[in-house]
């Protein structure tokens, strides 16, 4: 039986002929994709003024979906080419969306200098703990103990903490929540996106086909209830506090919230000292 649904208010905001989207059944993609078309329409941004930017992985095929100017570009260097946008045109509001593989590891360098400059952008960075689209392999943000394709017994390596690299690199703004937490994940995107300087959200989400059923959560469902029985809100802790670990509490909330020049104000401050 055939079910004939209304148009969805979102709409507008996506390319539909790129739509269904590749996503697997249970990934949590698209409640950060949903989460996003409501912030930004809450925040009634003009989507002339708007562009996303994403590397290589699961999460970029976000910024193909959206309909704005979108760049789904080389793997790792989403934040060089949303820099490179932002300078160009001081008035666009610039996000990256991308995943932790994307951002961490290959573009680990850039994320950090990005933070370090407090360049105006919002990076949204999806941590599913492991390589998705790839095959499911060890990545930096798997947590120790986690099986992976390249991790069979378990990993052994230390995985970065992303919001503390955010704060010591110099992030103005950084939040973690899972896909779980719904709206408030969107309302932390509506205040990162009117932050001044460089603020990131970490966004835990389900990967139920290459993470989950390798331990012990084989549906996205599965990881949800996760979420839930271990998610503990924490605003304004130190995030070097707000390690993961597999059977414990993920502290979720927005940590740091501050305020500082950005790389364009210091720029047109140095361009006025030289005139004089």
């Amino acid at each position: 039986m055939e079910i004939e649904a209304e148009a969805n208010p979102m709409d507008k905001y996506l390319r539909a002929d790129r739509i269904p989207h590749i996503w697997c059944p249970g990934c949590g993609l698209g409640i950060v994709l949903n989460a996003f078309l409501h912030a930004i329409d809450e925040l009634k941004i003009d989507m002339d003024e708007l562009a996303i930017v994403s590397g290589i992985g699961c999460t970029g095929r976000i910024a193909g979906y959206i309909n704005c100017d979108s760049y789904h570009t080389t793997h790792g260097r989403a934040i060089p080419f949303a820099t490179g946008l932002r300078l160009a045109n001081p008035e666009m509001k610039v996000v990256v969306i991308s995943g932790d593989g994307d951002l961490f590891a290959i573009g680990g360098n850039h994320f950090i200098h990005a933070a370090r400059r407090n360049i105006d952008i919002t990076v949204i960075g999806v941590n599913n703990y492991n390589y998705g689209m790839t095959g499911g392999q060890l990545g930096p943000t798997t947590p120790l103990g986690a099986r992976t394709t390249t991790s069979p017994y378990g990993n052994v390596e230390h995985p970065f903490n992303l919001c503390h690299v955010a704060h010591a690199s110099g992030a103005v703004y950084v939040a973690r929540w899972t896909v779980l937490h719904a709206v408030r994940l969107k309302n932390s995107i509506k205040e990162a996106m009117n932050k001044n300087g460089f603020s990131f959200i970490e966004v835990i989400a389900a990967c139920p086909t290459t993470y989950g059923r390798r331990n012990k959560m084989p549906t996205g469902l599965d990881e949800m209830k996760y979420y839930r029985e271990h998610s503990i809100i924490r605003h304004g802790i130190d995030p070097s506090q707000a390690n993961i670990e597999i059977g414990k509490d993920i502290i979720v909330g927005k940590f740091i919230d501050i305020e500082k020049p950005t790389y364009s104000d210091a720029f047109e401050e140095l361009k006025k000292r030289v005139k004089k």
